[in-house]
């Protein structure tokens, strides 16, 4: 099955400003218990996930993009941006995009903006984006945001997936570099299989449902996962592309310091690890804590690890993703020094 190698030939991106910024609500295991049949325990042994923020009504994707926006832009020293992505599965609107709000509300109306699906590899193919556009010259900065509230799209009251799913948004500052300095961002591997579409979705709002005419029904209206297959295509896809991300690089799995996988849930995460060889101590995770946050996850698992100085200039990162289309990512960088983490 094809996928795709990527390393941009001209300026590399660098990483250069962090953050990460989640709802302050906090939904507790013993909440969600509540109204749904379940307990924390039951919760915590199949997820590994204790508790998740939740976006307040009214709360759209945008806002807490432009919060996770505002804070990278200060830790990369307040110098704007000349294009912003925004990686989501839950835009403000089926249209407009929803980047170009965010970068208005962030003071950088004019530059280039677009929002990219790729459900929960958007992070990983977001970061390939922002190199092509450093690149080729487009851009000098780019403001790269994950952010997803699957509060909007998941049923309250569907027990496999309520318990899941958290909303977040994290976000990174790439500015124009060289390949070999710390925070260079390369060594891609993508890819993606439509012919498993239907394990991840949400069936209704797009012109497939809108062109036949009929009302949806609830089900349609919320997210659905087919959790068993997307299982075992998480661990296969995510090792793969991370196998290959490794030998294109010339990279053995020990010169890995951090795995930083999307936070599915735990044991996806250790069952990747463990298919790599790598230590499960490697493994970056906070999912425990914000749960499967989507595009969100990679970058928000980062700034914790940052913030906690888990993560040091120097070491070596192995980012991998995997989620619905199917699609799924890798890439390699070398953690660069940057100022502490922001507050709001």
């Amino acid at each position: 099955m094809p996928s795709n190698t990527l390393s941009p030939p001209g300026p590399a991106a660098v990483l250069c400003g962090l953050a990460g910024w989640v709802p302050p609500r906090v939904v507790t295991n013993d909440e969600l218990a509540a109204r749904l049949d379940t307990d924390d325990t039951w919760i915590r042994t199949r997820t590994g996930i204790r508790s998740r923020h939740v976006a307040e009504p009214g709360q759209a994707t945008s806002d807490l993009a432009v919060e996770a926006g505002r804070l990278a832009l200060r830790s990369a020293g307040g110098a704007p941006a000349d294009a912003v992505i925004v990686t989501t599965t839950t835009p403000d609107r089926p249209c407009p995009a929803t980047a170009p709000v965010v970068a208005t509300r962030l003071g950088l109306a004019g530059a280039a903006a677009f929002d990219v699906g790729a459900v929960c590899t958007g992070f990983v193919y977001g970061l390939a984006t922002a190199a092509g556009l450093i690149a080729a010259g487009v851009a000098r900065r780019v403001l790269l945001i994950g952010a997803d509230t699957y509060s909007t799209i998941v049923d309250p009251l569907d027990r496999t997936n309520a318990i899941i799913f958290g909303d977040g948004a994290g976000a990174v500052v790439l500015r124009a570099g060289r390949p070999d300095e710390p925070g260079a961002v390369g060594h891609f591997d993508l890819g993606s299989d439509g012919t498993h579409e239907d394990l991840i979705t949400v069936a209704a709002g797009g012109s497939r449902q809108r062109s036949t005419g009929g009302e949806p029904t609830h089900a349609e209206r919320h997210f659905a996962m087919r959790g068993k297959e997307v299982y075992r295509h998480a661990v296969t896809r995510m090792a793969a592309s991370a196998r290959a991300t490794l030998e294109q690089a010339g990279w053995k799995t020990d010169d890995v310091d951090h795995f930083v996988p999307h936070q599915a849930n735990l044991r996806i995460l250790h069952s990747v690890a463990d298919d790599l060889g790598l230590p499960r101590e490697r493994c970056v995770a906070n999912v425990d804590a914000v749960g499967n946050t989507g595009a969100a996850s990679i970058p928000l698992a980062l700034a914790d690890a940052a913030a906690g100085r888990r993560i040091r200039p120097g070491d070596r990162l192995l980012l991998t993703a995997f989620g619905g289309g199917l699609t799924w990512g890798s890439c390699l960088m070398t953690w660069p020094e940057l100022p502490p983490h922001p507050h709001p």
